[in-house]
């Protein structure tokens, strides 16, 4: 079965290669169209530049890049899900870090089983599959951002706990992947040297790509937590 990005590109042919999906172009489009026709005023230039980053992330020659490389495919799911994700969330409304604990886990959860070699090469094989990973991992990243950025001062010490632990998971997936010796994901074996990569080599920068940026914006939120409840009201004193 060819996956749903298209046979394996080779190097010459890339650029030709947008995805040009009728159904998942109107399924961005209604989606990103419902979203922003009710999220506030501030946050709709937010809202509308991450469905514009998740829309190149899905319809750009990365989705046939990702068929050959497993670093592109990798790139790919940290452009959704520390680009587009927070930018998307900050339209959202907010759920005052209630769930914090529970969205940290379905991200979590849904980036280790994806990037496990039997789940990962199955991707290839049964386009629903490949949605089902898709689903999981950018939902879960734009509920865990959501958690993030909208919460109340009550909330901090959950919401940066919560946040430290997303990102300590991703972190240390990253570098499993990073520092592993062996390469782990049969689907790329084949296709990586006309890229100039050997299977290792793909596999590690892969590693790298998820291990170092995910905590940078994780501290960013973080600060961004700080920071509000450091500026929040002082509280009348009570007699």
């Amino acid at each position: 079965m060819i996956p749903y990005c298209g046979a394996p590109p080779v190097p010459g042919s890339l650029l030709e290669r947008w995805n040009g999906d009728p159904i998942l172009i109107a399924a961005l489009v209604g989606i990103a169209a419902f979203h922003l026709a009710r999220a506030p005023a501030a946050e709709r230039r937010l809202a509308a530049a991450g469905w514009i980053v998740a829309a190149f992330a899905f319809l750009s020659p990365l989705c046939a890049l990702s068929v050959s490389l497993f670093s592109a495919r990798v790139l790919q799911h940290m452009i959704l899900a520390l680009i587009a994700a927070p930018l998307i969330a900050a339209g959202l409304p907010g759920g005052r870090g209630r769930t914090i604990w529970a969205s940290a886990l379905a991200f979590s959860a849904a980036l280790w089983f994806w990037h496990m070699p039997a789940p990962y090469d199955a991707t290839f094989r049964s386009d629903l599959t490949y949605w089902a990973m898709h689903a999981t991992l950018f939902g879960g990243a734009i509920w865990l951002w959501r958690d993030l950025i909208h919460h109340s001062p009550e909330r901090t010490f959950h919401v940066l706990a919560a946040g430290t632990a997303a990102s300590v998971a991703m972190a240390l997936l990253g570098a499993v992947l990073a520092l592993c010796n062996r390469p782990l994901f049969l689907w790329h074996l084949p296709y990586t040297a006309d890229w100039g990569f050997t299977p290792l080599a793909d596999q590690q920068l892969g590693g790298v790509i998820m291990w170092v940026p995910g905590g940078v914006l994780f501290l960013l939120a973080a600060m961004r937590s700080m920071s509000a409840l450091w500026h929040r009201p002082a509280r009348p004193a009570t007699r």
